[in-house]
């Protein structure tokens, strides 16, 4: 069938008679009220086009009201895609065993002929992309029922907020989309025949045992022309939950036609002196830290994951675009993170994806406090202790990527300003990374250039299992966002430079690394180590305690850091430590350096040229020191700086 092409909308626009008769006959009487009560023509042609092409048994519309929520809820469970677990409101999720993780391969974004978005980004001519999506899509709801949610990015009646619709065979999608989004309804209602909304559609397709059957014809197509994203054949949350990561890839493209940021950063509050909190935003790839950083005991958080940057009043304001968490729960346990733990293990509405249900209705994950079972339920079917794969892997009792997912109002960590329409001031940023050998605990940028140049486009970071593909293996991430542009790279990091530089004083930007190791391979970061980190970043942010000024940026002084492990963690902080942890490797920095500017020489048309001259300052001072000192300098023999 022909899908029809949208422009502006304006007030005269008016649904063709056919349009309407399909919504009348396909939806029923009380969804079609529902609908109608919408006045956007443009709204009404999309879901009338993608209901004749799937093909769907049933419709279900969900409006904000408590009825409407809790059914889709209700259907997960009779659906069979969630199972009610012993502690009140939980639910576990099981995707098949070959569907658990971000499909990057397969996950595209659609250009026009002759567009090229540089070879980081995965593209395809955007006619055939959309024939065979279209193809695919053809009667694939048929035998399923279609749900239908309207949601908000960022908080409603903002000029952060993007509203949205999703389309799903899935009832486990939806009850993770009414989780972790704002409700959209009425603010649909309320904008009426506005035309610029994001749209979604998404089908597990064929099931077989709950599970979607046809993965190798999983697609993610993104069109960021149309503002549509296709997602087939695959239930992972990463791959399906369409207002997350994937939505992202619209963000980005639309964010710099009107002058603000998409990025992938937690925003949270760090509690200093005199009950001053300073928020921050901050960038890791996952499973690098980035929840457990916003989740650390004694500050509050915002956001986990998405945030929208945009200047105000000579400022950078930030909203969380989620109101929940989509997690890895791996390592989550009492001590490391007990404000989650606690959440976890208390009633509540909470999502298990693909973590071990046991026979008294409880779960386990890697890393959880207590002895692994048994015996139990996971991702492969039933599951006892050895348990191998047809390759003879041995199966962990959950899978390394196990999410959960909750509205962050369980948490009473929550910051008061999370759903703020005009978002939080940043007082700082951060980028963090898996990065073994060559960046310390804590760093800052000498400032904005500097640090959007060599703590965010130069940022790699060692893989993880929350991607298809390898793990342990050093890759080149800028800004921990490589996996989410829609716009080539270099463009992407002109928008962040130009974005500080019309500041007249930026907030400074920092690098945290707590996968620092030494020459045996043992960790020298603890992992509540973070909290003191923070500490030191949001005093630094006033401009309250002095630093040690090196060849790639500002560290800590030995005294301040004293202070603060014993006022924040009670522990002692050792000269021996300071000096594991803040001895510069020079040889390493170089390496690096050598790496990234190769990557940029040759693979990414259009750098910003002051990208390499920042580089190669640093890659001098380097130089400099070497001279000097030799190839590994104590962090003493530095100087101090304000």
């Amino acid at each position: 069938m022909e899908i029809r092409s949208f422009g502006k909308i304006s007030k005269s626009s008016k649904v063709p008679p056919k349009t309407m008769s399909i919504l009348k006959t396909r939806l029923g009487k009380e969804d079609y009220q529902k609908l109608i009560k919408i006045n956007n023509p443009k709204l009404h042609q999309f879901i009338a086009d993608y209901v004749e092409l799937c093909n769907p048994d049933g419709v279900f519309i969900c409006t904000d009201s408590p009825e409407d929520i809790r059914f889709i809820r209700e259907e997960a469970i009779r659906a069979g895609e969630e199972r009610r677990l012993a502690t009140n409101g939980h639910t576990v999720h099981f995707d098949g065993y070959h569907d658990q993780a971000r499909d990057k391969k397969h996950t595209k974004i659609l250009v026009p002929k002759g567009v090229d978005l540089g070879p980081h980004l995965n593209t395809m001519e955007r006619e055939a992309g959309l024939k065979e999506i279209h193809g695919i899509l053809k009667d694939i709801m048929r035998g399923h029922k279609l749900y239908m949610l309207f949601l908000s990015l960022g908080p409603t009646k903002s000029e952060f907020s993007i509203p949205c619709v999703q389309l799903t065979d899935s009832s486990y999608v939806a009850h993770n989309e009414i989780l972790l989004y704002r409700k959209g309804y009425e603010e649909f209602k309320r904008l009426g025949d506005y035309g610029r909304f994001f749209r979604f559609v998404h089908s597990e397709g064929r099931l077989q045992k709950g599970v979607s059957l046809d993965v190798d014809k999983r697609r993610i197509y993104i069109d960021t022309q149309e503002e549509i994203v296709y997602s087939v054949n695959t239930q992972y949350g990463g791959n399906t939950i369409g207002l997350k990561k994937l939505a992202m890839r619209l963000a980005i493209k639309r964010a710099p036609e009107e002058g603000w940021l998409t990025e992938h950063m937690f925003v949270m509050g760090v509690h200093g002196p005199k009950g001053r909190v300073t928020y921050f935003t901050g960038a890791f790839p996952s499973l690098c830290g980035k929840t457990s950083t916003s989740m650390v005991e004694g500050e509050t958080i915002v956001g986990d994951d998405i945030a929208y940057l945009r200047r105000k009043n000579e400022r950078i304001h930030a909203v969380n675009v989620e109101k929940g968490i989509f997690g890895i729960i791996k390592n989550v346990n009492s001590k490391n993170e007990p404000i989650l733990w606690e959440v976890l293990n208390g009633p509540g509405e909470i999502i298990f994806s693909n973590v071990l249900a046991t026979e008294d209705g409880s779960v386990y994950w890697i890393g959880k406090d207590g002895k692994i079972p048994r015996k139990g339920f996971n991702h492969s079917g039933e599951w006892t202790h050895g348990k191998k794969d047809a390759e003879g892997n041995e199966i962990t009792p959950s899978h390394r990527n196990a999410r959960f997912t909750i509205d962050l109002r369980l948490l009473k960590n929550l910051d008061p300003k999370w759903d703020d329409p005009e978002g939080v001031v940043v007082g700082g940023i951060i980028y963090g990374g898996r990065d073994s050998d060559t960046s310390p605990p804590v760093e800052e940028a000498f400032d904005w250039v500097h640090g959007i140049v060599t703590k965010g486009a130069a940022l790699e970071s060692e893989t993880t299992p929350a991607t298809l593909g390898e793990v342990d293996v050093r890759k080149f991430n800028p800004m921990s966002n490589l996996d989410f542009l829609s716009i080539p790279l270099g463009e992407y990091i002109q928008n962040n430079l130009d974005f500080g530089a019309k500041l007249k004083s930026p907030p400074p930007i920092f690098l945290v690394n707590y996968f620092f190791k030494d020459q045996a391979g043992k960790f020298l970061n603890d992992k509540r180590d973070k909290a003191v980190w923070l500490k030191w970043m949001e005093l630094r942010s006033h401009g309250e305690v002095r630093a040690v000024k090196t060849p790639t940026g500002y560290i800590p002084k030995l005294e301040d850091l004293k202070r603060l492990f014993k006022e924040v963690l009670d522990k002692d902080y050792s000269e021996e430590d300071y000096v594991k942890q803040f001895t510069l490797r020079i040889p390493e920095n170089l390496s690096k350096i050598e790496r990234i500017i190769r990557v940029y020489e040759t693979e990414v048309p259009n750098t910003p040229k002051v990208l390499f001259e920042v580089l190669g300052e640093q890659k001098r001072r380097l130089q400099e020191a070497a001279e000097k000192y030799g190839s590994y300098v104590l962090p003493f023999k530095f100087a101090e700086a304000d």
